[in-house]
């Protein structure tokens, strides 16, 4: 059996028959939508969403500055000053 990993959870048919209720009870958690007792999504405030979203380019960003990082042959020596 897979991991729930939300603290809330719901049937298919739970958020079919009041979405906006259950988005209520949750008070901004996020809600494992289950079928046949098995995770089939999470529901996330759209403001969670947006913060993972935001981490993850951060991190996509990183790899990248680690990358760049790890090769000095092309890098260009700048002054402060004349930017």
């Amino acid at each position: 059996m897979r991991q729930v990993l939300a603290d809330c959870s719901a049937s298919i048919s739970e958020l079919k028959k009041n979405p906006t209720a259950l988005l209520n009870e949750a008070d901004g958690s996020a809600i494992a939508i289950l079928n046949h007792n098995k995770p089939a999504a999470y529901l996330v405030p759209a403001e969670t969403y947006e913060f993972l979203m935001e981490m993850l380019d951060d991190y996509e960003l990183a790899k990248i500055v680690e990358s760049r990082r790890g090769d000095l042959s092309e890098a260009v020596e700048v002054d402060i000053d004349d930017l």
